[in-house]
């Protein structure tokens, strides 16, 4: 009788011992980010109306690559809002891209990505990777 009260126990105890509770893990960050991706550079909501906007000024903390492409998409898309960030750590073969742009009205998404590809060209088949959000203003 001992021995099935051992064995019981042992099972009970078992699956704790081999897999620890989720609590005791915390979550690590594997990588760092310069700046958090939600920062924007231009938004909609602190201009007068959107077909009054100037193009979205670049942020001073963009590098030559982002800057590279914040160019390109404000010249080519006249966005409203626009975001670029270096996701790959810093080597440039991933970004993350947010473009508002009146040019997307009536597009479905798939056709706005194209459109982003479209613009970008040669630059885009240099990189590993990306992150597009794009959508057409909200109307007021």
């Amino acid at each position: 009788m001992a021995s099935r009260r051992l064995i019981t126990q042992l099972i009970r105890t078992a699956p704790r011992l081999a897999f620890p509770q989720p609590a005791a893990f915390s979550p690590v960050s594997a990588r760092i980010r310069r700046t958090p991706f939600s920062t924007t550079s231009h938004r909609r909501e602190d201009i007068p109306s959107a077909s009054a906007a100037a193009s979205p000024t670049p942020p001073g903390y963009l590098n030559d690559t982002e800057r590279r492409i914040f160019d390109i998409l404000a010249r080519d898309l006249k966005p409203t809002e626009l975001e670029v960030q270096d996701i790959s750590g810093g080597c440039g073969s991933m970004f993350a891209l947010n473009i508002v742009s009146e040019q997307f009205t009536g597009l479905p998404v798939i056709k706005q990505h194209r459109l982003v590809n479209q613009v970008l060209g040669e630059e885009i088949k240099k990189w590993h990777g990306v992150q597009l959000r794009t959508s057409a203003p909200k109307a007021p």
